[in-house]
């Protein structure tokens, strides 16, 4: 090994046109950074008031919804009608059963409900032990001070228990939805679904 002494680079300073290169490079990092953290953020808050608006949607949505349930009273000769929602008010309801069940329709004022005694005689006819019945149900109500109306198809349900020298007891067992916002001809509806049963 020789003894050669190393040659030392020279020692060199930035030009100030290089400092300011490298500090322009630098601000534009941090400004490309800063840029995609703002883009980020706003995403998310644009994410974020989008599944609010949803939600504020859906709540409207179930705001203007009506729905009756139905508990059997008594014996199982009436069927007690009531909302889901305790701010609608049931004003009239005009309930249409199928022709072969009943001819004329039924209103009610006040007082919603379904008897058995308005279609017994047409369920012993048709001699199902139990089943469903399709009626039409156009509801006026008042909900935050204004009156809507709201149409739908229900089903009640029903049981016939044979006695002996007499006629069939009919009992009512409950009401459930099937099919909301129903346009045109109520009683035409119940009488299809009765047919198609």
């Amino acid at each position: 090994m020789s003894d050669k002494p190393r040659k030392r680079l020279p020692l060199r300073f930035l030009t100030l046109a290089e400092i300011v290169a490298v500090v322009a490079v630098v601000v534009a990092v941090l400004g490309y950074w800063d840029s995609h953290r703002e883009r980020t953020q706003e995403s998310r808050e644009k994410a974020l008031a989008a599944r609010e608006r949803q939600v504020e949607a859906r709540a409207n949505a179930m705001k203007q919804a009506f729905l009756m349930t139905g508990a059997p009273e008594g014996s199982g000769d009436r069927i007690r009608l009531s909302t889901l929602r305790p701010e609608q008010v049931i004003q009239t309801q005009t309930i249409w059963f199928p022709r072969e069940i009943r001819g004329p329709s039924v209103e009610t004022t006040g007082n919603p409900r379904l008897e058995v005694s308005w279609i017994e005689d047409g369920l012993r006819k048709a001699k199902s032990k139990e089943g469903r019945v399709p009626v039409g149900v156009l509801t006026v109500f008042i909900e935050d001070g204004q009156t809507k109306t709201d149409r739908a198809i229900y089903q009640v349900g029903y049981s016939l228990h044979s006695r002996t020298l007499r006629k069939a007891e009919v009992d009512l067992d409950g009401l459930s939805l099937g099919r909301r916002g129903v346009t045109g001809d109520l009683q035409a509806a119940a009488d299809t679904l009765w047919a198609a049963r």
